[in-house]
């Protein structure tokens, strides 16, 4: 019998990676349930007040958070890019994003607001200094071809116009520059404070939909309502956050390229929840979407060999966890 002294035990490195990699499951299982949330709700809300009653429940949701964690302000540096990524992400986003989904089908949609991964690498490149690392662009090539497939296979017949087109492509713009910039924040304040005071000023800036709320929301159905603010407890306060928790750990790129699997998920919750039985187009699109994340993700192993009698290399600081 090996004694429990000798039994291998996991690497302390390890365990920020894992919640990291976690944390971003987390994230992208959310996010594509929302697509699902958001087929109901924007059947009785328009985009505005769809985006507002979405970012009031997930504001209620995070502060009462904050509250119990007692977390206070972010620090002044951290302000800068809360109030970009919440203007760009929380507000410009969701508006525009549930305002071109009524005027594209859902195909078009996807393929043109999967642009935005490629927009964050670049982005992150030129204003992070983030590297562009050969399995990366390799594994968002793979997972844009799968999102492209998808995307062919969902279109229908004629559903598209140009200022549709054009408004996914904003939105696909407002999400990589929302991620860039939040990127810097969380080198000052916790995940929890960004995700918090973003969500907020996307609600300051979706006010003026606050009379069409009042409005639909005494019409719409209980169960397009309930999407509605499910939507902005999990989708948004948390997968939002912990979102954030993952990319304070890795870079821009990296994370956006794991927004890839959201394709396949939705097709695959489609499938269970909505009774849509994907095309084998379709599901190989979503193999693509999920090879080219696993091909983004990996990182080459190599192994340092010391030379006889020189010093072992000093472990590494991991990043104190923090949400």
């Amino acid at each position: 019998m090996m004694s429990s002294a000798r039994m291998p035990r996991p690497a302390p490195a390890r365990r920020p990676e894992l919640l990291s990699a976690g944390a971003a499951t987390v994230t992208v299982v959310l996010w594509a349930s929302a697509f699902v949330s958001i087929r109901s709700a924007g059947e009785a809300y328009s985009p505005g007040a769809l985006a507002l009653g979405r970012l009031l429940s997930g504001a209620l949701a995070l502060g009462v958070i904050c509250l119990l964690r007692r977390e206070g302000l972010p620090p002044r540096p951290a302000w800068r890019g809360i109030a970009i990524s919440g203007l760009l992400w929380f507000g410009l986003y969701m508006v525009v994003l549930n305002w071109g989904e009524q005027q594209v089908d859902a195909g078009t949609a996807a393929l043109v607001v999967n642009v935005g991964p490629i927009l964050i690498a670049l982005l992150g490149a030129r204003l992070l200094g983030d590297a562009l690392p050969p399995r990366l662009l390799a594994g968002m090539a793979v997972s844009f071809a799968g999102a492209v497939t998808v995307g062919l296979s969902m279109s229908g017949e004629g559903g598209s116009s140009l200022f549709g087109v054009v408004l996914c492509l904003l939105a696909a713009v407002a999400y990589a520059g929302g991620v860039v910039a939040q990127k810097p924040a969380l080198g000052h304040a916790s995940a929890l404070q960004v995700t918090t005071f973003g969500c907020l000023v996307g609600a300051v800036l979706c006010l003026p939909f606050t009379g069409q709320l009042v409005h639909e929301v005494a019409d719409a159905p209980v169960s397009a309502t309930l999407n509605m603010v499910y939507l902005g407890v999990f989708p948004t306060a948390l997968a939002f956050t912990t979102w954030a928790y993952a990319l304070a750990r890795t870079t821009a790129g990296r994370m956006g390229a794991t927004t890839y699997a959201v394709p396949a998920l939705v097709v695959l919750m489609s499938w269970l929840v909505l009774g849509e039985v994907p095309g084998l187009l379709t599901l190989a699109g979503g193999a693509l979407c999920l090879a080219g994340v696993a091909v983004s993700r990996s990182r080459k192993r190599t192994a340092a060999v010391p030379e006889r009698g020189a010093p072992a290399p000093e472990p590494r600081r991991e990043e104190t966890d923090r949400v």
